[in-house]
Protein backbone atom coordinates (compact mmCIF):
# COMPACT_ATOMS: atom_id res chain seq x y z
CA UNK A 1 0.00 0.00 0.00
CA UNK A 2 1.31 3.41 -1.19
CA UNK A 3 0.54 6.69 0.62
CA UNK A 4 -1.03 9.19 -1.62
CA UNK A 5 -0.07 7.95 -5.22
CA UNK A 6 -1.08 10.98 -7.20
CA UNK A 7 -1.34 11.70 -10.78
CA UNK A 8 1.92 12.69 -12.69
CA UNK A 9 1.84 16.23 -14.12
CA UNK A 10 2.61 14.96 -18.70
CA UNK A 11 6.07 14.53 -19.64
CA UNK A 12 7.30 15.75 -22.34
CA UNK A 13 9.10 12.75 -23.05
CA UNK A 14 7.69 9.59 -20.69
CA UNK A 15 9.15 6.61 -22.96
CA UNK A 16 13.09 8.36 -22.53
CA UNK A 17 12.46 9.10 -19.04
CA UNK A 18 11.51 5.34 -18.09
CA UNK A 19 13.54 4.13 -20.02
CA UNK A 20 16.49 6.41 -18.53
CA UNK A 21 15.22 4.85 -15.13
CA UNK A 22 15.79 1.78 -16.13
CA UNK A 23 19.29 2.19 -17.64
CA UNK A 24 20.16 3.58 -14.09
CA UNK A 25 18.66 0.91 -11.92
CA UNK A 26 20.38 -1.74 -14.33
CA UNK A 27 23.41 0.19 -13.81
CA UNK A 28 23.18 0.57 -10.23
CA UNK A 29 22.85 -3.28 -9.96
CA UNK A 30 25.36 -4.23 -11.25
CA UNK A 31 27.78 -1.65 -9.61
CA UNK A 32 26.36 -3.02 -6.44
CA UNK A 33 27.20 -6.38 -7.15
CA UNK A 34 31.06 -5.26 -7.48
CA UNK A 35 31.71 -3.71 -3.87
CA UNK A 36 31.15 -3.99 -0.77
CA UNK A 37 31.81 -0.84 0.56
CA UNK A 38 28.71 0.13 2.08
CA UNK A 39 29.24 3.95 2.30
CA UNK A 40 30.14 4.01 -1.41
CA UNK A 41 27.09 1.76 -2.07
CA UNK A 42 25.09 4.45 -0.50
CA UNK A 43 26.58 7.30 -1.83
CA UNK A 44 26.06 5.97 -5.73
CA UNK A 45 22.55 4.80 -4.72
CA UNK A 46 21.60 8.66 -3.52
CA UNK A 47 23.27 9.96 -6.70
CA UNK A 48 21.57 7.80 -9.25
CA UNK A 49 17.95 8.35 -7.62
CA UNK A 50 18.09 11.60 -7.90
CA UNK A 51 18.85 11.50 -11.53
CA UNK A 52 16.16 9.17 -11.80
CA UNK A 53 13.92 10.99 -10.39
CA UNK A 54 15.48 14.46 -11.86
CA UNK A 55 15.45 15.66 -8.67
CA UNK A 56 18.34 17.72 -6.88
CA UNK A 57 18.20 15.88 -3.85
CA UNK A 58 18.44 12.05 -2.34
CA UNK A 59 19.61 10.85 0.90
CA UNK A 60 20.01 7.25 2.39
CA UNK A 61 19.44 7.21 5.77
CA UNK A 62 20.22 4.48 8.20
CA UNK A 63 18.17 4.09 11.61
CA UNK A 64 20.29 4.30 14.39
CA UNK A 65 18.71 2.52 17.48
CA UNK A 66 20.67 4.22 20.14
CA UNK A 67 18.99 8.21 19.37
CA UNK A 68 16.08 6.22 17.67
CA UNK A 69 16.66 8.74 14.81
CA UNK A 70 17.07 7.91 10.92
CA UNK A 71 20.78 9.50 9.85
CA UNK A 72 21.74 10.62 6.54
CA UNK A 73 25.05 8.12 5.48
CA UNK A 74 24.47 9.04 1.40
CA UNK A 75 23.43 12.09 0.06
CA UNK A 76 23.22 13.86 -3.29
CA UNK A 77 23.24 17.82 -3.42
CA UNK A 78 22.77 18.65 0.21
CA UNK A 79 25.83 21.10 1.75
CA UNK A 80 29.00 20.01 3.09
CA UNK A 81 28.61 18.12 6.36
CA UNK A 82 25.03 17.12 6.10
CA UNK A 83 26.11 13.26 5.32
CA UNK A 84 26.96 11.65 8.15
CA UNK A 85 25.48 14.48 10.92
CA UNK A 86 22.51 15.28 9.60
CA UNK A 87 19.19 12.82 11.35
CA UNK A 88 15.30 12.95 10.62
CA UNK A 89 12.95 12.03 12.91
CA UNK A 90 12.15 7.63 13.08
CA UNK A 91 8.68 8.17 14.82
CA UNK A 92 5.31 7.98 13.01
CA UNK A 93 4.71 11.74 12.40
CA UNK A 94 7.67 11.87 10.20
CA UNK A 95 7.45 10.90 6.68
CA UNK A 96 10.97 8.56 6.83
CA UNK A 97 10.01 7.62 9.95
CA UNK A 98 6.38 6.07 8.45
CA UNK A 99 8.23 4.45 5.88
CA UNK A 100 10.91 2.55 8.04
CA UNK A 101 8.20 1.63 10.55
CA UNK A 102 5.53 0.31 8.13
CA UNK A 103 7.33 -0.73 5.19
CA UNK A 104 4.71 1.17 2.87
CA UNK A 105 6.24 3.91 0.56
CA UNK A 106 5.03 7.61 1.55
CA UNK A 107 4.62 9.83 -1.60
CA UNK A 108 4.02 13.47 -0.67
CA UNK A 109 3.81 16.70 -3.55
CA UNK A 110 2.62 18.93 -1.53
CA UNK A 111 4.61 19.70 1.64
CA UNK A 112 3.61 22.69 2.30
CA UNK A 113 -0.32 21.66 2.92
CA UNK A 114 0.69 18.11 4.28
CA UNK A 115 -1.28 17.31 6.82
CA UNK A 116 -0.85 13.85 7.72
CA UNK A 117 3.53 14.07 8.62
CA UNK A 118 4.86 16.99 10.22
CA UNK A 119 7.60 18.57 7.67
CA UNK A 120 11.19 17.68 9.18
CA UNK A 121 13.67 20.65 9.67
CA UNK A 122 15.85 19.63 6.97
CA UNK A 123 13.68 20.03 4.16
CA UNK A 124 12.08 22.89 5.79
CA UNK A 125 15.93 24.41 5.39
CA UNK A 126 16.60 23.94 1.86
CA UNK A 127 12.88 24.82 0.36
CA UNK A 128 11.37 21.04 -0.25
CA UNK A 129 8.26 21.12 -1.88
CA UNK A 130 7.81 17.19 -2.51
CA UNK A 131 9.46 13.90 -1.26
CA UNK A 132 9.12 10.02 -1.76
CA UNK A 133 10.63 7.69 1.06
CA UNK A 134 11.13 3.62 0.56
CA UNK A 135 12.26 1.80 2.93
CA UNK A 136 15.57 0.35 2.53
CA UNK A 137 15.25 -3.35 3.73
CA UNK A 138 17.24 -6.21 4.16
CA UNK A 139 15.97 -9.46 4.58
CA UNK A 140 12.13 -8.99 4.08
CA UNK A 141 11.84 -8.51 7.98
CA UNK A 142 10.86 -5.36 9.71
CA UNK A 143 14.24 -6.57 11.84
CA UNK A 144 16.29 -6.32 9.02
CA UNK A 145 15.31 -3.05 7.73
CA UNK A 146 18.27 -1.04 7.40
CA UNK A 147 16.70 2.31 6.60
CA UNK A 148 14.69 4.91 4.13
CA UNK A 149 16.02 6.09 0.78
CA UNK A 150 14.55 9.77 0.00
CA UNK A 151 14.12 11.81 -2.89
CA UNK A 152 13.28 15.08 -2.36
CA UNK A 153 12.61 18.15 -4.73
CA UNK A 154 11.85 22.47 -4.03
CA UNK A 155 10.31 22.34 -7.51
CA UNK A 156 6.92 22.58 -8.58
CA UNK A 157 5.53 18.92 -10.06
CA UNK A 158 4.69 15.44 -9.08
CA UNK A 159 6.11 12.42 -8.23
CA UNK A 160 3.95 9.49 -9.37
CA UNK A 161 3.54 5.53 -9.06
CA UNK A 162 6.42 4.60 -11.52
CA UNK A 163 8.84 7.04 -9.53
CA UNK A 164 7.74 5.37 -6.36
CA UNK A 165 8.45 1.54 -8.34
CA UNK A 166 11.72 2.84 -9.65
CA UNK A 167 12.92 4.39 -6.28
CA UNK A 168 12.04 0.77 -4.45
CA UNK A 169 13.54 -0.64 -6.69
CA UNK A 170 16.61 0.81 -6.32
CA UNK A 171 15.94 0.31 -2.67
CA UNK A 172 15.82 -3.30 -2.91
CA UNK A 173 19.31 -3.65 -4.39
CA UNK A 174 20.59 -1.35 -2.20
CA UNK A 175 19.34 -3.50 0.56
CA UNK A 176 20.21 -6.74 -0.84
CA UNK A 177 23.76 -5.35 -1.37
CA UNK A 178 24.05 -3.82 2.20
CA UNK A 179 23.24 -7.46 3.51
CA UNK A 180 25.96 -8.87 1.55
CA UNK A 181 28.12 -6.70 2.65
CA UNK A 182 27.28 -7.36 6.56
CA UNK A 183 27.12 -10.90 6.23
CA UNK A 184 30.69 -11.13 4.12
CA UNK A 185 32.07 -8.65 6.95
CA UNK A 186 30.67 -11.16 9.76
CA UNK A 187 32.00 -14.05 7.45
CA UNK A 188 35.64 -12.19 7.49
CA UNK A 189 35.22 -11.77 11.28
CA UNK A 190 34.26 -15.35 12.05
CA UNK A 191 37.11 -16.58 9.58
CA UNK A 192 39.62 -14.19 11.71
CA UNK A 193 38.69 -15.16 14.73
CA UNK A 194 38.96 -19.38 14.05
CA UNK A 195 42.22 -18.51 12.39
CA UNK A 196 43.28 -16.49 15.71
CA UNK A 197 41.96 -19.40 18.07
CA UNK A 198 44.02 -21.91 15.56
CA UNK A 199 47.22 -19.92 15.97
CA UNK A 200 46.79 -19.86 19.66
CA UNK A 201 46.49 -23.43 19.43
CA UNK A 202 49.21 -24.63 17.66
CA UNK A 203 51.26 -22.29 19.37
CA UNK A 204 50.29 -24.28 22.74
CA UNK A 205 50.42 -27.41 21.06
CA UNK A 206 54.02 -26.64 20.12
CA UNK A 207 54.99 -25.68 23.47
CA UNK A 208 53.34 -28.44 24.75
CA UNK A 209 55.61 -30.67 22.63
CA UNK A 210 58.83 -28.54 23.50
CA UNK A 211 58.14 -29.66 27.25
CA UNK A 212 57.58 -33.24 25.95
CA UNK A 213 60.76 -33.17 24.31
CA UNK A 214 62.96 -31.23 26.77
CA UNK A 215 61.21 -34.15 29.23
CA UNK A 216 62.96 -37.06 26.87
CA UNK A 217 65.81 -35.01 26.40
CA UNK A 218 66.62 -34.89 30.43
CA UNK A 219 65.63 -38.29 30.30
CA UNK A 220 68.11 -39.49 27.60
CA UNK A 221 70.70 -37.41 29.73
CA UNK A 222 70.49 -39.07 32.72
CA UNK A 223 70.17 -42.76 31.65
CA UNK A 224 73.29 -44.95 31.39
CA UNK A 225 71.95 -47.43 28.68
CA UNK A 226 72.95 -46.75 25.30
CA UNK A 227 70.06 -48.33 23.93
CA UNK A 228 67.32 -46.19 26.22
CA UNK A 229 69.60 -43.30 25.89
CA UNK A 230 69.07 -43.63 21.23
CA UNK A 231 65.68 -44.61 21.74
CA UNK A 232 65.05 -41.74 24.26
CA UNK A 233 66.88 -39.47 21.99
CA UNK A 234 65.21 -40.52 18.76
CA UNK A 235 61.44 -39.99 20.23
CA UNK A 236 62.60 -36.44 21.10
CA UNK A 237 63.97 -35.92 17.40
CA UNK A 238 60.28 -36.68 16.54
CA UNK A 239 58.44 -34.41 18.82
CA UNK A 240 60.64 -31.58 17.86
CA UNK A 241 59.70 -32.51 13.98
CA UNK A 242 55.94 -32.15 14.96
CA UNK A 243 56.42 -29.06 17.50
CA UNK A 244 57.91 -27.21 14.01
CA UNK A 245 55.47 -28.10 12.09
CA UNK A 246 52.74 -26.29 14.78
CA UNK A 247 55.66 -23.60 15.21
CA UNK A 248 55.42 -23.03 11.44
CA UNK A 249 51.74 -22.68 11.21
CA UNK A 250 51.32 -20.70 14.17
CA UNK A 251 53.87 -17.58 12.47
CA UNK A 252 52.17 -18.03 8.68
CA UNK A 253 49.58 -16.26 7.25
CA UNK A 254 47.53 -19.43 6.71
CA UNK A 255 46.53 -21.64 9.46
CA UNK A 256 45.76 -24.66 7.68
CA UNK A 257 48.75 -24.68 5.24
CA UNK A 258 52.29 -25.22 5.26
CA UNK A 259 54.86 -24.10 2.43
CA UNK A 260 56.81 -27.08 2.24
CA UNK A 261 59.98 -25.05 0.80
CA UNK A 262 60.29 -23.14 3.60
CA UNK A 263 59.52 -25.57 6.38
CA UNK A 264 61.64 -28.38 5.26
CA UNK A 265 64.64 -25.34 4.75
CA UNK A 266 64.02 -25.11 8.68
CA UNK A 267 64.12 -28.71 9.52
CA UNK A 268 67.24 -29.43 7.63
CA UNK A 269 68.76 -26.39 9.20
CA UNK A 270 67.97 -27.26 12.99
CA UNK A 271 69.38 -31.05 11.97
CA UNK A 272 72.50 -29.37 10.72
CA UNK A 273 72.94 -28.43 14.26
CA UNK A 274 73.49 -31.62 15.60
CA UNK A 275 75.63 -33.55 12.73
CA UNK A 276 78.60 -32.72 13.29
CA UNK A 277 80.94 -32.32 10.21
CA UNK A 278 78.11 -33.33 8.25
CA UNK A 279 76.32 -30.72 5.88
CA UNK A 280 72.34 -31.03 5.39
CA UNK A 281 71.74 -29.54 2.13
CA UNK A 282 67.91 -28.43 1.42
CA UNK A 283 66.84 -27.62 -2.41
CA UNK A 284 63.10 -27.11 -2.57
CA UNK A 285 60.59 -26.44 -4.72
CA UNK A 286 57.45 -24.04 -3.45
CA UNK A 287 54.84 -26.34 -2.73
CA UNK A 288 52.23 -26.16 -0.51
CA UNK A 289 50.05 -28.41 1.53
CA UNK A 290 47.91 -29.25 4.03
CA UNK A 291 49.08 -29.36 7.63
CA UNK A 292 47.61 -32.81 8.66
CA UNK A 293 50.38 -33.81 5.22
CA UNK A 294 52.97 -31.54 6.41
CA UNK A 295 53.60 -33.64 9.94
CA UNK A 296 53.96 -36.58 8.36
CA UNK A 297 56.23 -35.67 5.52
CA UNK A 298 58.44 -33.81 7.78
CA UNK A 299 58.84 -36.85 10.28
CA UNK A 300 59.91 -39.33 7.14
CA UNK A 301 62.24 -36.30 6.20
CA UNK A 302 63.42 -36.07 9.97
CA UNK A 303 64.04 -40.04 10.15
CA UNK A 304 65.81 -40.16 6.98
CA UNK A 305 68.01 -37.43 7.43
CA UNK A 306 68.53 -38.56 10.92
CA UNK A 307 69.23 -42.51 10.10
CA UNK A 308 71.98 -40.78 7.08
CA UNK A 309 73.56 -38.81 9.62
CA UNK A 310 74.10 -41.94 12.02
CA UNK A 311 75.31 -44.56 10.16
CA UNK A 312 76.04 -43.27 6.48
CA UNK A 313 79.48 -41.82 7.65
CA UNK A 314 82.03 -42.62 9.70
CA UNK A 315 82.00 -40.95 13.14
CA UNK A 316 84.21 -37.32 12.61
CA UNK A 317 83.86 -38.04 8.77
CA UNK A 318 82.58 -34.75 6.73
CA UNK A 319 80.18 -35.51 3.95
CA UNK A 320 76.85 -34.22 2.71
CA UNK A 321 73.14 -35.18 3.14
CA UNK A 322 71.33 -33.96 0.41
CA UNK A 323 66.78 -33.36 0.92
CA UNK A 324 65.38 -32.22 -2.69
CA UNK A 325 61.81 -31.46 -3.07
CA UNK A 326 60.62 -31.17 -7.09
CA UNK A 327 57.15 -30.89 -8.42
CA UNK A 328 56.64 -33.89 -10.87
CA UNK A 329 53.09 -32.95 -12.62
CA UNK A 330 50.54 -33.27 -10.22
CA UNK A 331 52.98 -34.72 -7.54
CA UNK A 332 55.71 -34.40 -5.38
CA UNK A 333 58.69 -35.84 -5.20
CA UNK A 334 61.42 -36.06 -1.61
CA UNK A 335 64.42 -37.20 -1.92
CA UNK A 336 67.00 -37.98 0.57
CA UNK A 337 70.13 -38.78 -0.78
CA UNK A 338 73.59 -39.04 0.85
CA UNK A 339 77.08 -40.40 -0.51
CA UNK A 340 78.42 -42.70 2.57
CA UNK A 341 78.53 -46.71 2.67
CA UNK A 342 74.99 -47.62 1.67
CA UNK A 343 72.88 -49.91 2.64
CA UNK A 344 73.75 -53.59 2.95
CA UNK A 345 72.69 -55.87 0.29
CA UNK A 346 69.91 -57.95 2.24
CA UNK A 347 68.10 -54.69 3.08
CA UNK A 348 64.22 -54.92 2.26
CA UNK A 349 61.85 -52.21 2.65
CA UNK A 350 59.09 -54.33 3.61
CA UNK A 351 60.85 -56.73 6.21
CA UNK A 352 59.37 -56.69 9.35
CA UNK A 353 62.34 -56.95 11.12
CA UNK A 354 63.80 -53.87 9.72
CA UNK A 355 64.72 -51.50 12.21
CA UNK A 356 61.91 -49.41 14.01
CA UNK A 357 62.99 -45.78 12.63
CA UNK A 358 62.12 -47.82 8.60
CA UNK A 359 58.90 -49.16 10.19
CA UNK A 360 57.83 -45.33 11.15
CA UNK A 361 58.73 -44.16 7.63
CA UNK A 362 56.55 -46.99 6.09
CA UNK A 363 53.47 -46.37 8.38
CA UNK A 364 53.99 -42.82 7.36
CA UNK A 365 54.42 -43.13 3.80
CA UNK A 366 51.09 -45.66 4.02
CA UNK A 367 49.69 -42.45 5.88
CA UNK A 368 50.17 -40.10 3.04
CA UNK A 369 49.34 -42.78 0.12
CA UNK A 370 52.41 -42.19 -1.18
CA UNK A 371 55.02 -44.69 -2.68
CA UNK A 372 58.31 -45.31 -1.40
CA UNK A 373 61.55 -46.74 -2.59
CA UNK A 374 65.42 -47.04 -2.68
CA UNK A 375 66.62 -45.87 -5.86
CA UNK A 376 69.88 -47.41 -7.01
CA UNK A 377 73.26 -45.32 -6.72
CA UNK A 378 76.53 -46.21 -7.32
CA UNK A 379 77.72 -44.94 -3.78
CA UNK A 380 76.36 -44.15 -0.74
CA UNK A 381 71.94 -44.66 -0.49
CA UNK A 382 69.10 -42.30 -2.11
CA UNK A 383 65.36 -42.95 -0.82
CA UNK A 384 62.67 -41.56 -3.26
CA UNK A 385 59.04 -40.47 -1.70
CA UNK A 386 55.61 -39.61 -4.34
CA UNK A 387 53.06 -38.63 -2.84
CA UNK A 388 50.14 -35.83 -3.99
CA UNK A 389 50.25 -32.78 -2.70
CA UNK A 390 46.76 -31.94 -3.09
Amino acid sequence: MQVELAESAPRRDELAYRLKQQKLLADFARMALQTEDVARLLQQASELCARGLEAPFCKALEYDPRSDMLVMRGGWGWAPGEVGSATLGADLESPAGYAFHTGESVLSNHLEGETRFRTPSLLREYGIRRAVNVLIDRGGQAQHAFGVLEVDSPDPGDFDAADVDFLSGCARVLGVAIERAHTNQQLREALETQALLTREMNHRVKNSLGVVGGLLRVNANSVTDPVARAALTDAESRILTIARVHDHLWRGANVSEVDLSSFLGELCDKLSVAAGRLEIVCRAEKIVVSADKAIPIGLVVNELATNAVKYAYAEGEAGVVEVQLLRDGEMATIRVRDYGVGVSPDFDLAARRQSFGIRVIMSLVQQLDASFALEPTERGASFLMTFDPR
